[in-house]
Parts: structure tokens; sequence; C-alpha cells
């Protein structure tokens, strides 16, 4: 066990010399970064109509995204369930699901953007495929830790596949999705904010727009925007989850 902590001591030296990450560039960052800041404040929030319309568009990729999302997540994670699908359907499937996990959102928008162009469909498109990839693989295990003794009583009635999924499988995990849904439109209104930066629409653009503009006190009211975004859906969120229980 000291050897592989030695080895792990040694490799984050070797890696740090590498990277440069001298303590005078920290120390020279500190100081830039003071400046930055000096220069966000106070906020400017005279534009604030480019700043409503960011927000509300930011807020329509979300709720876009999150309901188109979970709309595919429903059956793709019932067919990547081990202990309701055949192997042979559940393993292409999970595969998929892996695919869709496998990239950053960010890395996705940029690949839409040179698909459908700049806008909010690249945005979308993007955090569905984010969704699909995170809600349905939570989705599938939830199904497998099921009990299967109420599976078997509904099929033991002579009940087809959809009466089995409708009656046996979907009332053992609703409280769930619905939990993953919440937490994924929570997820989707914060990643809305970023997509924009590489031209997915939303607020991001304008946040990106004004950085190079060197506008940082315009910067300052986006973020505050955001963070007051951010905090209110999570009020909002708190309080279903709250009334669920």
């Amino acid at each position: 066990m000291r050897i592989f902590g030695l080895l792990v001591l040694v490799y984050l030296v070797y890696a740090a010399s590498q990277l440069d990450l001298g303590f005078g560039r920290l120390v020279t960052g500190l100081g830039e970064g003071a400046r930055f800041l000096a220069r966000m404040f106070p906020p400017n929030f005279e534009r604030w109509e480019l700043l409503v319309e960011g927000l509300l568009e930011s807020i329509q990729i979300a709720v876009l995204a999150t309901v188109i999302g979970l709309v595919l997540s429903l059956p793709v994670g019932l067919m990547a369930a081990r202990n309701i699908a055949p192997w042979w359907l559940s393993g292409p499937v999970r595969a998929f699901i892996a695919v869709c996990r496998s990239l950053h959102y960010v890395i996705v928008a940029i690949l839409f953007v040179k698909a459908v162009g700049f806008g909010a469909l690249a945005g979308v498109f993007a955090l569905v495929v984010a969704s699909v990839g995170f809600v349905s693989k939570l989705f599938a295990e939830a199904v497998e830790e099921i009990s299967m003794k109420q599976v078997e009583a509904v099929r033991s009635t002579g009940a087809g596949t959809l009466a089995v999924l409708l009656y046996a499988v979907l009332p053992q995990v609703a409280s769930r999705f619905v939990g993953f849904s919440l937490y994924q439109l929570d997820s989707n209104l914060r990643n809305s904010t970023l997509v924009g930066i590489v031209g997915a629409g939303g607020i991001g653009g304008t946040l990106f727009a004004a950085f190079k503009r060197f506008d940082y006190d315009f910067v300052s009211a986006i973020l505050i925007a955001i963070i007051g975004l951010i905090l209110l859906a999570e009020l909002i969120s708190g309080r279903i989850r709250g009334a669920m229980r």
C-alpha cells in the first residue's frame, strides 16, 4: 500500500511538471482574477430585455428537451431492463444508452450545430441525447430492482406484455421515474445555459457575446440571473418532491 501511495505521489509530481502547474502562475492568476472580478462590479442590468430573452429561450430549451427525453427514456429504459426484456434486446439498447452517455452534452451540441445550424434546435437535440442517456440508465436499473412476484401474478392471469408493464412494472417504479424526471429538468436548466456558448441557443450565447466584447459588468448581470434561475428551479423541484412524499 505504501508503494502504491508513493507511485501515486510520484505521478502527481510528474503530471504537475508536464502541465506547467507552477506556484508562480497561481500567484499571477490570483492577481489577474482579482482585477477581472473588479471589472464585473457593479452588475449592469440596463439591457434586461436581452437578458430576459436569453433566459426564456434557455427555459424553453430545457423544458422541451426534458419532455422529449423522458418520452423516449420510458420505452428505452424498459427495453434495457434485463429482468423483463430478452438479452438480444436489452444488450443493444444498453449499448445505445452507453453511446448517449459517452459524449459530453457540449460536444453533442457542437455536432448538432454543425448538422442543423446555430440556434435552439441544436440545443434541444443535444439535451435530449443527454436526457435519454441519464434517465434511461437509472430507469432500467430501477426496473431491475422491482419485485417479480407482482409480474408473475399478472402474467398468471393471461395478461399480455402491455398489461404486465402497466399493472405490474410501472406502478412499482412510477415514483422513482418522477424523481428522475425532476432531477433531469433541473440538470437541463443548468446545461441549457452552457450549450449556447457553442451556438446552440439560450442565455449562453448572450454570455459568450458579452465576454467577447469585454462587457464584464453585463457578464456579472447574466451570471446573477442564471444563479437566480437555478435557485428558483431547485426550490420548485424541492417543493414538488416534498409534496410527493
